[in-house]
């Protein structure tokens, strides 16, 4: 998933807002929700890449970091 390029460019002008003259509250309210949006894509991003990357053990054998950690993630809701 991606987020569209209107979202982060208002996130930036928010935050330059927010540095230059401050917020009002329906503007904090805002930033905080897209904050958290991105936030979400990023650790989801993250995951799908962790969930991935194959280890090989010193024995040979391959273990997949996906099929050995992501369901217990998953099942958290994390």
């Amino acid at each position: 998933m991606k987020m569209d390029q209107q979202k982060i460019k208002r996130i930036n002008e928010l935050y330059k807002k927010s540095k230059a003259e401050g917020l009002t509250d329906a503007e904090r309210k805002e930033q905080k929700i897209l904050r958290q949006e991105y936030m979400e894509l990023v650790r989801r991003n993250l995951r799908g890449q962790l969930n991935n990357i194959d280890i090989e053990q010193k024995d040979g054998t391959v273990i997949n970091l996906g099929e050995k950690y992501g369901a217990k993630f998953e099942k958290k809701g994390n």
